[in-house]
């Protein structure tokens, strides 16, 4: 029989389990809110985040699609288009509340998804597949996560050497399995995009450009010192493609792509998981 001490033990290394889950959350989420908040705009020359080179111009096609429209109507295209998508990928590197976050993600619109999410040294892998999310962090990464969320550096190490190269597996029902559904819930991901339509005033029509070989509209915001250039598919679906900010406290690009595209997952080996149940045998997940 376990002594008390054991499970106080034992409880407090899931506790701080549980807590790097739920921050982990922390990667993905921030970065897709600063991207679908999109069309306040942004620009091209975002410190580190910024994309690498000049932006390349390219003529508009012609007929240009977006022809006669005011920025805030293109906005609204792009805006019904985007929330449209039964899926995306979501690459790029932004800063929020001073850390350093980059993203790489996938997401449909049957909460399945997958990606890679930095933050400042530190990264992790996750997938969500049947309801069920894994991830999979470096030493620095769970670390961050947990002096983040001032959990002790005594629980600190313990977590990590117990998830160690391994998945930590968050089935439904347990602690960080809703907050990491909603970021693999493409409606919930999107749900805010251009709702304020006030964010679209003062936006202008900047020059055309292209986004990975696609023609774009790009449409500028500044608001103070910072400004926000968002780029708008001008072939196809009206899709956001791009979203740079510079300036102020959260400077970044990130970019969108692979539109309606199956995302396909598979679920790590058994044998490389580590349940958040087993954390602490007997006490409810």
């Amino acid at each position: 029989m376990r002594s008390q001490s054991s499970r106080s033990s034992h409880r407090k290394l899931r506790a701080a389990a549980v807590v790097c889950a739920a921050v982990a959350v922390a990667g993905p989420a921030p970065a897709a809110a600063w991207a679908v908040t999109a069309p306040r705009a942004e620009p091209q020359g975002a410190a580190r985040a910024a994309p690498q080179g000049p932006a390349r111009p390219a003529a508009a096609p012609t007929p240009d699609p977006f022809d006669g429209l005011t920025p805030a109507a293109i906005a609204d295209r792009a805006v019904d288009a985007t929330r449209s998508a039964d899926s995306l990928r979501m690459t790029g590197e932004v800063v929020t509340e001073g850390q350093d976050l980059s993203v790489d993600f996938s997401v449909d619109d049957r909460g399945a998804c997958q990606g890679r999410i930095g933050v400042d040294d530190g990264k992790a892998e996750l997938r969500r597949v049947d309801d069920i999310t894994y991830m999979k962090g470096d030493e620095s990464f769970w670390r961050t996560s947990m002096t983040a969320q001032g959990v002790p550096e005594n629980q600190i190490a313990p977590v990590i050497e117990l998830v160690k190269g391994r998945w930590l597996k968050i089935a439904p029902g347990q602690a960080g399995s809703s907050d990491l559904g909603e970021v693999c819930d493409l409606d919930s991901l999107l749900d805010d995009l251009g709702r304020d339509e006030e964010d679209r005033e003062g936006l202008t029509r900047g020059p055309d450009r292209e986004v990975d070989g696609t023609p774009v509209a790009t449409l500028v915001k500044k608001d103070g010192a910072e400004t926000t250039t968002v780029s708008v598919a001008q072939e196809g679906e009206p899709y956001i493609r791009e979203v740079v900010r510079t300036g102020g406290d959260e400077p970044g690009t990130m970019t969108l792509s692979e539109f309606d595209r199956p995302v396909k997952i598979t679920a790590p080996p058994a044998d490389e998981t580590v349940d958040l149940s087993r954390l602490d045998p007997g006490t409810p997940a």
